[in-house]
């Protein structure tokens, strides 16, 4: 009160917000910790050459398969294993191809919103596979490690989701290249036979 032109730090103020929407814990499997994981090391980041281990999500191909209603995502070309949903990370839904009319108006963009998909593309966190393209450069191409189709690009400066929000850092997998593997879920009197 003696100091009225003093504030609380916005930054601080945002990591206090996401502490609330955590429930008061820190959850760092949560979709909100990640994205603000990486929208700090994207800040810090001007060419990213030493990742810290911890920003990179595991290997689907490493872990053994368990039963569980994780969704697994393969490449559609040589079905390897690329990530689960839990490293799927969500973003609000942009206002379409309005929102960047300044670079480019079609008119096909102007009628996307006819009942098709918005968000043509998963932005993930990056995955152990990704770790080789990522480091010593700010943006490329997502390249199937077995196959090397492509699968997508990133971009630590961010890039525009198809919805019209942009995502910084991006790491954005065309849904059109992957396939979804879901469990199915089994039932206790059935048993696997081998």
């Amino acid at each position: 009160s003696s100091r009225p032109r003093r504030r609380v730090n916005p930054g601080f103020q945002g990591q206090l917000q996401l502490y609330e929407a955590m429930g008061c814990a820190v959850d760092t499997g949560s979709v909100l910790y990640k994205r603000y994981r990486l929208e700090m090391l994207s800040e810090r980041v001007s060419e990213p050459q030493d990742l810290p281990r911890e920003v990179f999500a595991v290997d689907p191909t490493t872990i053994c398969q368990t039963l569980n209603t994780e969704v697994l995502y393969r490449c559609r070309k040589c079905r390897r294993a690329l990530f689960r949903s839990s490293s799927v990370l969500s973003h609000t839904e942009g206002v379409g191809p309005t929102a960047f009319a300044h670079k480019r108006v079609t008119d096909s963009a102007r009628l996307s919103g006819s009942g098709q998909e918005k968000c043509t593309s998963h932005f993930i966190e990056p995955v152990q596979w990704m770790e080789p393209a990522l480091l010593g450069v700010m943006e490329g191409q997502l390249l199937c490690p077995k196959c090397t189709s492509k699968l997508g690009s990133f971009s630590w400066r961010g890039d525009q989701c198809s919805c019209g929000r942009w995502v910084t850092p991006a790491f954005q997998i065309h849904k059109s290249r992957v396939d979804e593997v879901r469990t199915l879920p089994v039932s206790n009197s059935q048993t696997a036979k081998t």
